[in-house]
């Protein structure tokens, strides 16, 4: 069995969209953290930091990362704020390798903007300007990555791509022998 990939970063990095992708290349079961928070809890995760506040939500995903510590074989998709706590990332670290999705700033409130529902930590209306405030303070956080990938500038398929070369590399998954088909573009057997 082998360790999970754990992707954090920002919110609008594309942990979610290169997550799937990326479970799917490499024959995973894929987890979305705040959607499985938002199942269990029967409520979007706006709603729970509505109704419930931010500590109940923060409760529930030290929660998930201890459970999810005990899996092998899942790219996880975390919620951006999952690695302010070092108890998540000791979680997550302990079976698992993390990857931070890096994107610019512009870059992320286009990409939020575009989506339906408000970030609860970001708000309706957000600038430019406060995204990049919120980037500089969770940057200590987002440090702890085993590595880091920039998403802005590039396709699904390159960062994808880039993850799984990125990760053989550094020994986390197998190289294909010689003659054994593509290095990165194709399923690994």
């Amino acid at each position: 069995m082998a360790k999970n990939i754990v992707l954090i970063g920002f919110m609008g990095t594309g942990k979610t969209t290169i997550g799937l992708r990326l479970a799917d290349r490499l024959r995973r079961t894929f987890v979305d953290m705040d959607r499985e928070i938002e199942s269990l809890n029967r409520m979007s995760v706006a709603e729970i930091f509505r109704l419930h506040g931010e500590i109940r939500f923060r409760s529930e995903e030290k929660l998930l990362a201890a459970k999810l510590s005990d899996r092998e074989d899942l790219v996880i998709a975390t919620g951006g704020g999952t690695v302010l706590d070092e108890e998540n990332v000791a979680a997550l670290m302990q079976n698992g390798v993390l990857v931070c999705l890096d994107a610019d700033a512009v870059d992320i409130h286009a990409r939020v903007s575009r989506k339906k529902g408000i970030r609860p930590l970001l708000g309706k209306g957000a600038t430019v300007a406060a995204v990049e405030d919120m980037l500089q303070a969770r940057e200590p956080f987002y440090a702890c990555a085993d590595l880091r990938i920039i998403t802005t500038g590039k396709s699904l398929n390159e960062t994808v791509n880039s993850i799984i070369d990125n990760l053989k590399i550094m020994g986390h998954l197998p190289v294909a022998p010689a003659g054994a088909g593509p290095a990165s573009g194709g399923n690994p057997e």
